[in-house]
């Protein structure tokens, strides 16, 4: 599995408003449910916000990558959103998060569910992976980013 294969470009959130985790969490559930078939937002945010409890999915760097497996979803479905402003995340450096890997999965899905956080994790170690996300003008342009690095890294 590749993350091309789970994120789309219209999955893409390029102007984040939530100032906090749990409004971030609402905002981009919110906004991907209307793009997206058979998504029952409140078990998703529920999913989110279950597993934030168990601990922070801010990995610091201004990236957070929460993540929910969901009863009843058919595929696993990766979402990117960013935030201009920076959200209280509660990240484990105590710094802003600005960048978001949304993963939603089904509850059957651990090794996919895996690999896809592995994939992400590794791509934003680079700190100039980071930094072109954070300057791109538009979905495609992010979408690309992130679609050419995962090509080089495999």
């Amino acid at each position: 599995m590749r993350l091309a294969d789970v994120l789309r470009e219209d999955y893409i959130l390029t102007d984040l408003n939530a100032r906090e985790k749990n409004e971030l969490l609402d905002e981009m559930v919110s906004d991907l449910s209307s793009r997206v078939g058979s998504f029952d937002r409140e078990r998703v945010l529920s999913a989110l916000l279950e597993r934030e409890r168990l601990g922070t999915t801010g990995i610091g760097h201004g990236v957070a990558i929460p993540h929910g497996k969901v009863k009843g979803l058919n595929e696993m479905k990766v979402f990117f959103g960013r935030s201009r402003r920076g959200v209280d995340f509660h990240s484990m450096d105590n710094l802003p998060v600005y960048i978001f890997f949304m993963i939603i999965a089904p509850e059957n899905s651990a090794a996919a569910h895996l690999k896809i956080l592995a994939i992400i994790s590794n791509l934003l170690k680079s700190q100039d992976f980071r930094n072109r996300l954070m300057r791109a003008e538009s979905s495609s342009e992010i979408y690309r980013i992130i679609t050419d690095a995962e090509r080089r890294a495999s």
